[in-house]
């Protein structure tokens, strides 16, 4: 029976009856009649029966073995809805199966309550031939939203199937991708069952049949024809995110290797492209985003903003609550809307992704007009509801933060480690020096702890890893979990790592962030420790006093949250300066601290005090390099039939700042000089003598307008005087010209990367002429100038190797590459064209970028938009 004779069998038979209950009556059989067609595939028998007002309807097929698969799925997922509705709608419901069928049934009762309902009864398949699947390390939400994916991708496949177009799916694969799909959904439905902790991971234990690999497979390669035919816009389902296929085929490589005698591998220690990340493996909720102290913002499929904190806010001049409901495109710069679209809408329609899970340079726009030059840090997560999201990070090109990105709600790693590979999910037991810990370290112990504690923080230049590392080491060797509380440039407490052993027991995006401020009220342990005192030994948590201050009610309730017998709380002090407190604490039923354990951790707090202290000069002295660097970057000169445009991107991978420069002014004869430059180093240095080059190069190109090999010779003779000769890298160049034509490059390069050409209908070529020695080698050596005429609508391009060098790949496929990518962009407007490159070349890099491009382009067609034509 179809799914249409069913409903007017219902109709017919409960005519007389009130129209509220027959279309009740309807709605329902229609969604266990779909059910059966789809995953019994058998001959369907529907009944109904009347007694007294009440209405009994069953629905019996003849495959007993398939059992119900309530799907607990979202109000938001396509498919799975339909034993929810009858749960919601009928009185009473239940299943009745024998040897040759089963029946499905549900009652209505339009008087008085009705008795319980007995239930769907046991999900599932046959217990016969079973193995059992471990899947470790289960992100429930990312989870949920595969399978639904599926459920929506197999119905679609399985209705083409019965309209008469297979769309390439063998018939047989599809019947037993179908099959096996419920299987596994049953399974993983029914290990579900429970609350999900606060890590938003799982261990499932799946009963599945021994012979179910051929099928699984069949799945994967229906799923993967899928997948095809959606990029091929032939379905209504959309292809699945990098990050969906990815836990996809961890899953099905799961159980085909564990169905054939192989041990489990968790998902969380599976390598993955940066797109694919593991880092967000709770479910996302707006909170995270407030608890982020970067600017952070969230859009959803529909590329609407769904959320955004303070910084984003204040960063772009909005308030965070009128972000809320605005298209994303109200932060992206005009000229760039159009590709963003299509980018996102490309996205969507094909699954995959140009910018996620990398770093990328590019402008974003503020309130007022103007552009604010970010590096944007995009990842996807899933919310409890299966629904994605994609949260930004965006960081200032124009500071340096503290810290680096972080990702809202991160799960933390492991304190100890898992001697299964990760194959695990039991908190590691304590090791030998645990142990010894807890009974008191030796002197070669205390040692050996002071020194590893050091390192943690000295092989790394960002302080928020650092701290990371440093809280492990710590929570493994002498402490349950472990606080440090850093004061600020503005003198508040920011909360900046909090580390258990088990990172399970921590609420992700809970702890981190900004404390209240240390008040005269303030009289705990933690605002003593700040005022100077210290180590104090806490024999028990602290309690509630009688006029506690804020800050010593959030001190409390972590203590509370976290639970301790006994702590520890010193001040970390350098240079005759306290700038933040170490809480280190022990769970009650363990051994506590005593006064014994005080000079151990006064010495710790000595060794990460000295490392904090010098990560943050680091840092400090790198935000100067970086304001120095961008402070001599030049407001570009406007001269009638030019148009120019330059980008500067720090490097996203490093925490150093090179020695980039670009350069452009009108010489007194009335060319425009054109200068790119790189000097060797990522430091201050670099910096320092980045300006003093930068400042030589124009004050001789003004003075002696000269061929510019001969600028460049004077250039390497006035660096041989510096007191520290810089080594460098330059292209000083000359466009030649009337406003209307035509123009003429002449240029020399002191060993810097050539400059691209790229003309109007898409031809790119490298200028090579005029190459010679890099700066601060050998000033006496001969220079040559080349000379190469510019086409209308060409664009010049001048860059530094930040844009194109890999590491472990040839410079010549780098060159080629962006030839490739500057001829696709011919086309567009010149700002276009510079963002378009950062976005596509910039992600990533090692190195700092510089670009500069020039574009002849005729009064006459210089009206708005005339060099998009």
């Amino acid at each position: 029976m179809s799914v249409a004779a069913a409903r007017r069998f219902v109709r017919a038979a409960l005519d007389g009856a009130a129209s509220d209950l027959v279309g009740t009556a309807q709605l329902l059989v229609s969604e266990l009649v779909t059910n059966a067609v789809l995953h019994a595939r058998t001959e369907v028998e529907v009944s109904v029966a009347r007694l007294d007002g009440r209405v009994r309807v069953r629905v019996g097929d003849r495959r007993p073995s398939r059992g119900l698969v309530p799907q607990r799925c979202s109000p938001y997922s396509g498919t799975g809805q339909g034993l929810a509705l009858v749960e919601h709608l009928a009185s009473r419901y239940g299943t009745d199966s024998g040897d040759a069928g089963k029946t499905v049934w549900f009652e209505l009762w339009p008087d008085g309550p009705p008795p319980p309902s007995s239930g769907w009864g046991a999900a599932g398949p046959a217990r016969a031939g079973e193995r059992t699947v471990t899947l470790v390390d289960v992100p429930t939400a990312l989870e949920s939203a595969c399978r639904q994916h599926r459920h929506v991708v197999l119905r679609e496949l399985v209705l083409a199937a019965s309209a008469g177009d297979l769309l390439g799916v063998p018939p047989r694969d599809l019947v037993a991708a179908d099959d096996v799909n419920n299987v596994i959904s049953a399974c993983v439905t029914a290990a579900l069952e429970g609350p999900v902790p606060d890590s938003g991971l799982r261990t499932l234990t799946l009963p599945l049949p021994a012979d179910a690999v051929p099928a699984v497979r069949a799945l994967r390669r229906v799923l993967d024809l899928a997948e095809e035919r959606a990029r091929e816009e032939r379905l209504l389902a959309l292809p699945a995110l990098p990050r969906g296929r990815a836990f996809q085929e961890w899953l099905f490589d799961e159980i085909t290797a564990q169905l054939t005698g192989d041990p489990p591998t968790a998902w969380t220690v599976v390598p993955r492209e940066p797109e694919i990340s593991s880092a967000e493996l709770v479910p996302w909720d707006v909170g995270q985003v407030g608890a982020s102290r970067m600017p952070t913002i969230a859009a959803d499929e529909g590329n609407r903003i769904v959320a955004a904190n303070g910084a984003a806010a204040d960063l772009l001049g909005w308030g965070p609550d009128d972000l809320v409901g605005r298209r994303l495109t109200t932060l992206i710069p005009e000229h760039l809307r159009g590709r963003h679209t299509a980018a996102f809408t490309s996205m969507l329609l094909t699954g995959r992704t140009r910018i996620v899970g990398r770093s990328v340079p590019l402008p974003a726009l503020h309130r007022d007009g103007r552009l604010v030059p970010v590096r944007l840090y995009i990842q996807t997560q899933e919310t409890a509801e299966g629904r994605t999201v994609f949260v930004a990070q965006l960081v200032p090109r124009a500071t340096t933060f503290l810290d680096g990105p972080r990702t809202p709600g991160r799960i933390r790693e492991a304190a100890g480690g898992e001697p299964d590979g990760g194959r695990s999910r039991t908190v590691p037991e304590a090791d030998a020096g645990t142990a010894g810990a807890r009974d008191g370290l030796s002197a070669l112990d205390r040692l050996t702890l002071l020194a590893e504690l050091g390192a943690q923080l000295n092989n790394t230049l960002d302080l928020e890893e650092g701290l990371q590392r440093a809280g492990r080491l710590l929570t493994r060797r002498l402490a349950d979990w472990c606080v440090v509380d850093l004061f600020t440039a503005d003198a508040r407490v920011d909360r900046a790592c909090v580390v258990h052993r088990d990172p399970r027991a921590l609420r992700p995006g809970a702890y981190e962030g900004t404390l209240p401020e240390v008040s005269e009220e303030s009289r705990g342990p933690l605002a003593r420790v700040l005022r100077g005192a210290g180590p104090l030994l806490l024999t028990h948590a602290p309690q509630p006093g009688q006029t506690e201050s804020a800050l010593d009610r959030a001190y409390v309730a972590l203590f509370r949250e976290l639970g301790a017998g006994s702590a520890v709380v010193a001040p970390l002090r350098a240079r005759r300066r306290i700038f933040g407190a170490l809480t280190l604490a022990r769970s009650p039923g363990g051994r506590p601290f005593t006064e014994e354990d005080l000079t151990l951790v006064d010495d710790l707090v000595h060794s990460l005090a000295l490392g904090v202290d010098n990560a943050r000069l680091y840092q400090d002295t790198r935000s100067i390099a970086e304001r120095l660097q961008r402070s001599l970057l030049p407001v570009l000169p406007e001269v009638e039939g030019l148009r120019l445009a330059a980008r500067y991107a720090a490097s996203s991978t490093t925490a150093q700042v090179g020695g980039d420069w670009y350069d452009s002014f009108v010489v007194p004869g009335g060319n425009t000089a054109v200068i790119i430059g790189d000097v060797t180093g990522h430091d201050l240095d670099a910096a320092i003598a980045m300006s003093q080059l930068r400042s030589m190069l124009r004050g001789i190109a003004v003075d002696h307008e000269e061929p510019p090999a001969e600028v460049l010779r004077r250039l390497d003779l006035a660096n041989h005087s510096l007191h520290r000769e810089a080594t460098a890298t330059c292209v000083y160049g000359l466009v030649k010209g009337p406003a209307h034509g035509p123009w003429e490059l002449t240029h020399s390069s002191a060993g810097h990367p050539p400059p691209l050409l790229t003309t109007r209908d898409g031809r790119a070529r490298y200028l090579d002429g005029g190459a010679g020695m890099l700066l601060g080698m050998d000033p006496d050596a001969a220079r040559r100038t080349a000379r190469d005429a510019l086409p209308a609508h060409s664009t010049l391009l001048l860059y530094t190797d930040g844009l194109v060098e890999r590491r472990d790949e040839p410079l010549d496929d780098a060159l080629e590459r962006l030839r490739r990518y500057a001829a696709d962009l011919a086309h567009e407007p010149l700002e276009t064209f510079c963002d378009e490159l950062l976005i596509g070349l910039g992600a990533d890099t090692a190195d700092d970028i510089a670009v500069l491009a020039v574009r002849p382009v005729p009064p006459s067609s210089g009206r708005p938009g005339a060099d998009e034509e």
